[in-house]
């Protein structure tokens, strides 16, 4: 690896260059995030998946810097362009925005003004205005006319020189970084409605007449003021005040105050109007996109991270229902282990008859198949549904849970749902998903391209590249962290884990399916084309429950466990006795295990994971019921109480769902009664909250939340309390202070 690159990182994520050396050897190993951050805490110094990550995609980054620094002295080189002192210049450039800038003037363009007056003639007119000389301006260009050349007129000289001009200001690399330093700080965004789209924008109405500091502007605004550009509703600039950019640019290259200069001023003008305003506020525009699209798909990953991390009601039989008015509420009933047992459908909405019938079907069905738990879909006709499951009879205690179903549509008619169910329709195999969804969200919520889960913001106008990637490793972090169970895993879960991938995750299931499962860690490398670095990767993150080696039920790596049986041997007991008791696990010294390759992190990890073997990380289950009597936005009222369940955070505020079909929205501002940047800082995506009505607009179909105490004002970051505004200041002498004393 480039030794600069490997200083760079270290100096930039504050860690050692030996660290970033050792994650960098890992990854060209094909070792995994995971797997480095687990099994690997020796070699890297204990670095977590965060920093291992922020070192791979930065190895990329600068990777991608070198391959395009090496094209562009390669084409200089090829054009005879490349002198000494710019090829070091080119070398010494630490982005890629200063190695563009060092390149423009040098690039291959197209016919421009200033290349067709060069054509003419005109250049060295050019060089002897820009030097600002005290001339006769008049006399000078008067040289120049030349009608073969096609110069007619003393204005076509001078037209033609400041066409120069203009675009020598505006490749000039002292221009551009000052110019793109005004636009960061001191830019705007503009936003005007187009006229005549004033009732069909009618949702953009808050950027109709708009304007922000460009380096203010949050995420969710940047995103909804593109989006209403690109839908053709509103008209959107960024750029400063357009007299101090003339003013900076004038600040840069006019020396005189002569009629040279006075040419030179019309011609920075005339660049920054034509060239380089409009090169800015592309720059602008790139730039505050890809920062709104950072914080947004930095929401999205840490929304879906707690949805796949949400508390699992484990191995129940469950009766799930997908609810319905017209088409009836399918009904389908599952095993302790999300197999399909039984589908049917019920009509408890259409008449007193076919209710009577469906509350016969339902009692049936539940004893039948022992039903432990009903799952009803939060989509149409859920509370409905909700109300009538809670008035049958059962004959004893069924808990009923609303479960979130959003993406079940979207797994239902995708090709992992029909190669499942091939002899089953989109609604059954629907319910048959919010069944296993309460069982196991994670387990369920892989088979579904995390987008169309629904937990993030304008997740369709950012990068989906980015977006994807992100998603990609926050799904893969998800199923390490909690583990699979070889012998019931589907293969979209096992797909996630680390060293497997799809071809892996589908033979197993093959050998799984002829082999009857699998009796030991170690007998998946029977699994063709499954070798020793990929059983290395996924072993530790794989669970065999009843394994004859009990450590195969466990996070102990398959490479520790001669470790753990040197420790049962120095207490004279089995493996499963030390595992199993808690008096032997205290009586190890760790210390005397430490070797050249297996330190103290390992130890500990290990330690950790006899006293919980296969622990999941995960919360426990907690029932919830949403408010008896509340179903529809019309129920609502101003000071209703209400329990609800987090359903998506934003930078703005958190969405809410209180049982009536329609998220409500709890703005950042009456989330708690202190200042936060982020609702995040507070609140989990499916947590069980208590919140407020504050206000229904059913025209606008919207729902206005806090979770405040009634009669607290708002909290901004412009109006903080005084006593926080007063420790800041007591804050900022001591540390005043501290210096004068130093």
């Amino acid at each position: 690896m480039n030794p600069l690159h490997v200083k760079k990182i270290a100096a930039e994520l504050s860690i050692t260059q030996k660290q970033v050396l050792a994650v960098a050897q890992l990854l060209s190993e094909e070792a995994t995030v995971p797997f480095i951050a687990r099994y690997r805490k020796e070699v890297t110094g204990s670095l977590d998946e965060v920093v291992i990550t922020a070192i791979r995609d930065r190895i990329i980054q600068l990777e991608e810097l070198d391959k395009r620094r090496q094209a562009i002295l390669n084409s200089l080189e090829e054009r005879q362009l490349l002198t000494d002192e710019l090829k070091e210049k080119i070398e010494a450039a630490e982005t890629m925005t200063e190695l563009e800038d060092i390149y423009l003037p040098y690039r291959p363009k197209r016919r421009t003004r200033a290349t067709v007056a060069k054509e003419k003639g005109l250049e060295p007119l050019g060089e002897i205005l820009f030097s600002q000389e005290t001339i006769d301006v008049i006399t000078e260009a008067e040289k120049y006319i030349d009608a073969e050349k096609g110069v007619n007129t003393i204005e076509e000289a001078l037209q033609g020189a400041r066409d120069i001009i203009a675009e020598w200001v505006s490749e000039n690399q002292e221009a551009r970084e000052k110019m793109r330093e005004l636009y960061q700080k001191k830019g705007l965004f503009i936003s005007k409605v187009v006229s005549g789209k004033e009732e069909e924008g009618i949702k953009y109405r808050d950027y109709f007449e708009w304007r922000e500091p460009i380096n203010a502007a949050p995420s969710h605004r940047v995103l909804a003021m593109r989006r209403g550009e690109n839908e053709g509703f509103l008209m959107l600039k960024a750029e400063p005040e357009t007299e101090e950019a003339v003013m900076t640019l004038q600040s840069i290259f006019v020396k005189g105050n002569n009629d040279s200069a006075s040419q030179v001023k019309t011609a920075i003008d005339d660049s920054y109007k034509r060239l380089l305003g409009p090169s800015m506020e592309t720059e602008i525009r790139v730039f505050s996109k890809e920062n709104a699209d950072k914080e947004a798909i930095a929401v999205f990953a840490d929304n879906l991270r707690q949805l796949l991390l949400a508390a699992p009601l484990g191995e129940k039989r469950v009766l799930a229902i997908d609810p319905g008015f017209r088409t009836g509420c399918k009904i389908v009933c599952l095993d302790a282990n999300g197999k399909l047992l039984k589908n049917d459908t019920i009509y408890p909405t259409q008449s007193e008859a076919m209710k009577k019938l469906a509350e016969q079907k339902l009692v049936k069905l539940a004893e039948e198949y022992k039903a432990e738990v009903i799952a009803i879909g939060n989509g149409t006709a859920s509370r409905e549904t909700d109300a009538f499951v809670k008035t049958v009879d059962f004959g004893r205690d069924i808990p009923v849970i609303m479960v979130n179903e959003s993406g079940a549509s979207i797994y239902s008619a995708s090709e992992v749902a029909r190669e499942e169910f091939p002899d089953y329709d989109v609604t059954v195999r629907g319910s048959v998903s919010i069944g296993r969804r309460l069982m196991d969200p994670l387990a369920e919520l892989v088979k579904i391209d995390p987008k169309s889960i629904g937990v993030g913001q304008y997740q369709h106008d950012v990068d989906q590249k980015a977006l994807k990637d992100k998603l990609d490793d926050v799904v893969i972090s998800c199923v390490n962290k909690v583990g699979v169970e070889l012998n019931t895993a589907s293969k979209e879960l096992l797909t996630y884990v680390s060293g497997l991938g799809p071809k892996l995750a589908k033979g197993i299931i093959e050998y799984r399916n002829e082999k009857g499962g699998f009796k030991s860690r170690e007998e998946i490398l029977k699994v063709p084309r499954l070798g020793n670095k990929a059983f290395e990767q996924a072993a530790g993150f794989l669970r065999i429950r009843d394994a004859k080696n009990p450590l195969d039920a466990s996070a102990v790596h398959p490479e520790s466990y001669e470790i753990v049986y040197k420790m049962a041997k120095d207490l004279e007991c089995t493996v499963e006795e030390l595992m199993h008791t808690e008096e032997l696990q205290k009586k190890i010294d760790i210390n005397k295990y430490v070797t050249e390759t297996v330190g103290l992190p390992t130890l500990t990890d290990i330690m950790e994971e006899l006293a919980k073997p296969g622990r999941d990380p995960r919360q426990k289950f907690e029932l919830f019921k949403f408010a008896e009597g509340i179903e529809k936005p019309e129920d609502l009222k101003p000071g209703m109480k209400l329990p609800g369940i987090v359903t998506n955070l934003t930078a703005f505020g958190a969405f809410v769902d209180i049982g009536v079909h329609q998220d409500g929205l709890v703005h950042i501002s009456q989330i708690t009664d202190r200042y936060i940047k982020n609702p995040a800082e507070v609140l989990k995506v499916a947590q069980k909250v208590e919140v407020t009505v504050v206000e229904v607009d059913l025209a606008r179909k919207r729902i206005q939340l806090s979770m405040k105490e009634p009669g607290s004002k708002p909290v901004s970051k412009e109006h903080k309390p005084k006593a926080d505004k007063n420790k800041e200041k007591e804050d900022k002498l001591k540390l005043l202070l501290e210096k004068f004393k130093k």
